[in-house]
């Protein structure tokens, strides 16, 4: 068994999915009615949907909750976050932590993003 989707609540459908068309390597399959639920896939098959927030007030997630993704090598973990913190959208380098070579970000909609490499077992 593998994990097929995620849906993410976001405020603005269109910024969220030229984000993550744009940074993260996705691909945009569908979007249904006006600028309403988005659908996305990466190399690997997820499939990301964007969706809007429930109404009644803003989204909210836990403490903590957080995507994350895993990148082929340190290099590639230190090019994206150099792209994106040439615009503006990424704090702190990466660094070493928790046996991965990893940063934060927050993607639009407020979502905690994780990039990392980390190393096969016994590398």
């Amino acid at each position: 068994m593998r994990l097929n989707h995620l849906d993410l609540p976001v405020p603005d459908i269109a910024e969220a999915r030229a984000f993550f068309e744009r940074w993260l390597g996705f691909r945009h399959v569908q979007t249904l009615g006006d600028n309403g639920l988005s659908i996305l896939v990466d190399g690997a098959g997820l499939v990301l949907v964007l969706s809007r927030l429930q109404r009644g007030g803003a989204q909210r997630f836990p403490e903590g909750f957080h995507i994350g993704f895993h990148l082929a090598d340190e290099a590639a973990v230190t090019a994206l976050h150099a792209g994106l913190a040439a615009e503006g959208l990424a704090g702190d380098p990466p660094v070493h932590q928790r046996g991965a070579f990893a940063f934060y970000f927050i993607a639009p909609g407020k979502i905690l993003v994780e990039i990392a490499h980390r190393p096969p077992p016994g590398d």
